[in-house]
């Protein structure tokens, strides 16, 4: 089976299927924990049935900026256009392009529906990156492989791209 990639706002919905608890740690995380870290973090704060409209929004909002790194996502959904937009145009668009994510989907955290993710290895894809594979088990249909690009910044990481299955 061959691998597609997906985009930014679909990238987004698998981070709802991210269930996985992490123990506290004082060390640095590793991709694979970071992976495994917002995924229980998003499912905890977001896909509680009590939470208001607003809460969600704002949490989603959060967890985005916090899990994925919106400049070089954004910057590679523009492609080749983004050299021909001014700094001004190139600021907008970000912003833009983070509230349509975030607006679009932090409703849609209300429709999960038991999902779990399997986190397996880990390995390096260049010098700044790290695949972190997974699997997406569905209650009822089948499994849907992932493979998170994790990208080392400062002392943390940030997800630059999805593949999936």
């Amino acid at each position: 089976m061959s691998a597609r990639r997906l985009t930014p706002i679909t990238s987004t919905l698998a981070l709802i299927t991210l269930v996985f608890v992490l123990p506290a740690s004082a060390d640095p995380l590793s991709p694979k924990q970071f992976i495994e870290s917002l995924g229980e973090e998003t499912i905890g704060a977001i896909t509680k049935a009590d939470v208001s409209n607003e809460l969600r929004l704002t949490e989603f909002e959060r967890l985005f900026r916090k899990g994925f790194d919106v400049k070089t996502i954004s910057r590679f959904v523009l492609g080749r256009y983004w050299r021909q937009a001014t700094p001004q145009q190139q600021g907008e668009y970000q912003a833009l392009f983070a509230d349509f994510i975030v607006h679009t989907y932090a409703n849609r955290f209300r429709q999960y529906s038991g999902q779990t993710l399997s986190v397996g290895g880990e390995h390096l894809a260049s010098k700044r990156d790290t695949i972190v594979s997974s699997q997406i088990n569905a209650p009822d249909g089948p499994a849907v492989r992932i493979d998170w690009r994790v990208r080392a910044q400062g002392d943390g990481h940030k997800i630059v791209d999805v593949i999936v299955e």
